[in-house]
């Protein structure tokens, strides 16, 4: 394949098309983040603490899955690219095997929990399949940092109005399509997510283009990831994106428990249809969406890795703000809430931007392209946080005493309360701090854009 130099803007129908990519993804992560560990606990009958092992374990397959698919995408060669015929071919599979997670078959205890092991593992090794390639995608749809920051906005934009509707909905959608049986609910509600996950994907695959196009890999599995460890930025990123996803998500799996054991609600509607759970969610991924919308802007005035500093170490503390909200606050609750989810917008939406960013200063600086490599490296830190952030709650859980659908005691409120706020405002400040190592400034991206863009023509 021969490289291009087509530094047009990226048309509007483009851009919405590959965000639109994202809100398929988080109709299952983001259900996932959201209720996965809730449905394991207190719909499934898993313990807490053998549902948070489980979240764990599962990521050995990730470790190796990940890697392997950037690696397989860098090599595919086809007459849609190398990115794009993965949101053609996986949709379907990523689609039924989440049906099969929620399924919930009547096994014994040890039958429940072998259920979930396989299931879980299935359905993320199809997110793997379909979601690295996607990301991929990011680092060849434009030649251009500035245009490919554009599209991450578009894509944090449609992830938050993928989360939102799930955080907004599901819920209602439990209660009506089960008729007072959750177990049923969620199987019913997972279908409707399914489905529009494969038209969006398609829509995605459709509308969007691969403009750069670098000569396949013909360097070995080890030259490549040896090119890849000597990026410092990225493995900076790598590490901050752990953090930042685990902290985000031990949140997001702690609001449930912590609306219906602290805040003692009985989940009876508090906003038109949604209850305080799902208006707490849905206003803090509002917030998410302004951030992600906002990012060009701020970008456009402060260096990336100011901007990750800044708001990270505000998310922090507007978390331990959280921990004092007395639990009849409800409204300074969503406020607080909103607004930290507001700084991880912008985060998110500038870790994946910087991402691209990695990746060409690795071809820059070694003269290998591997995109899928980089970002599926990087995909896999964010899964790992997401199972880790997944987990934690679990184990504090179990640590603390709680017992499912029971009246919890002091110290298990206790918990619930240092899970939601406390556990997550240590990661957000670490990822902060670690952006003071970050060595990549709009100064050294232009040069080195410049300078592929010369390397290309010549080609």
């Amino acid at each position: 394949m021969n490289r291009t130099s087509d530094n047009s803007p990226l048309s509007f129908k483009e851009k919405v098309g590959y965000g639109l990519g994202d809100m398929a993804s988080n109709f299952y992560m983001g259900f996932f983040g959201l209720f996965l560990l809730y449905y394991y606990t207190d719909v499934y009958g898993i313990s807490a603490s053998a549902a948070a092992t489980m979240l764990l374990v599962t990521k050995v397959v990730d470790a190796i899955s990940d890697p392997v698919m950037g690696l397989v995408a860098d090599r595919t060669k086809s007459r849609w690219g190398r990115y794009r015929p993965y949101l053609l071919w996986v949709a379907i599979p990523y689609a039924l095997l989440g049906y099969l997670l929620f399924l919930g078959p009547d096994f014994s205890a040890a039958g429940k929990l072998i259920f979930a092991y396989v299931s879980y593992t299935l359905v993320m090794l199809a997110y793997t399949a379909i979601n690295v390639p996607y990301s991929g995608l990011l680092a060849v749809i434009s030649p251009v940092a500035e245009e490919r920051t554009k599209v991450t906005q578009y894509r944090f934009v449609f992830a938050s109005l993928g989360t939102l509707v799930v955080s907004s909905l599901a819920p209602f959608l439990v209660a009506w399509l089960g008729g007072g049986d959750e177990l049923r609910g969620f199987r019913f509600t997972i279908i409707l997510f399914a489905i529009l996950s494969v038209v969006i994907f398609w829509v995605t695959f459709a509308t969007t283009q691969e403009r750069v196009a670098p000569t396949l890999q013909k360097t070995s599995v080890k030259e490549d990831f040896s090119a890849l460890l000597k990026n410092r930025s990225w493995a900076i990123l790598v590490f901050v994106g752990i953090l930042v996803v685990v902290g985000l998500i031990a949140r997001f799996a702690s609001i449930v428990y912590y609306v219906k054991y602290y805040l003692v609600d009985s989940g009876a509607l508090y906003f038109w249809f949604m209850s305080k759970t799902a208006f707490l969610s849905s206003c803090g991924l509002i917030g998410q969406l302004f951030g992600a919308l906002c990012t060009p802007y701020l970008t456009s005035r402060f260096e990336k890795h100011h901007l990750m500093l800044l708001m990270n170490v505000l998310h922090a503390l507007l978390l331990v703000a959280c921990f004092f909200v007395s639990p009849d606050d409800f409204v300074l609750l969503v406020l607080l809430h909103s607004l930290g989810i507001f700084t991880f917008g912008v985060v998110i939406t500038l870790l994946f931007s910087m991402y691209t960013d990695c990746v060409e200063y690795g071809e820059w600086s070694t003269g290998k392209n591997t995109a899928g490599l980089t970002v599926s490296s990087s995909m896999f830190s964010l899964k790992f946080g997401s199972a880790v952030g997944g987990a934690l709650p679990g184990f504090i859980l179990a640590g603390f005493g709680f017992v499912a659908n029971e009246v919890q005691t002091d110290t298990a409120v206790f918990g619930i309360r240092l899970m939601f706020n406390f556990l997550p405002a240590v990661f957000f400040l670490v990822s902060g701090l670690l952006m003071l190592g970050y060595g990549l400034n709009r100064q050294t991206l232009t040069e080195i854009e410049a300078d592929l863009q010369q390397r290309r023509a010549s080609a």
